[in-house]
């Protein structure tokens, strides 16, 4: 006779149970990520800049409480913008947020395309 125990069944055949509490600690633990729909409209965003010469390398950070998209110029620089995906701001001022080099918040939602928009907008210098 085999022992069941260690097969994830408990000695009486039942399965073993785990406290709510324990699975949900558990499951929290796991790093924010960006899923595929949203890693597909920040990438598009990307190919543009890419092709229009402003942006040359990103980077990815999954989290404990995060998520981050990062842009560059160039690798050896700081990120030029970071698009954050920030779980305990969903009901507060949104979701999602474009954060430029110097800290300051562009745009903030709760819709990453609109939050995107940001890098629709032609910026140019302005002469006096």
């Amino acid at each position: 006779m085999t022992d069941l125990a260690g097969a994830g069944e408990g000695r009486d055949g039942s399965g073993n149970l785990i406290p709510l509490g324990d699975a949900r600690r558990a499951r929290q633990k796991l790093p924010i990520t960006f899923d595929r729909r949203e890693l597909d409209q920040i990438l598009r965003v990307y190919g543009h800049m890419v092709a229009a010469g402003e942006w040359r390398d990103y980077a990815i950070d999954h989290l404990e409480d995060r998520a981050v998209f990062s842009v560059y110029r160039r690798a050896s620089e700081v990120p030029l913008f970071r698009i954050v995906k920030n779980p305990a701001l969903a009901r507060k001022q949104g979701l999602y947020s474009v954060v430029a080099a110097t800290g300051a918040i562009l745009k903030r939602g709760h819709e990453l395309a609109r939050v995107l928009a940001v890098f629709d907008k032609k910026l140019r210098l302005v002469g006096t």
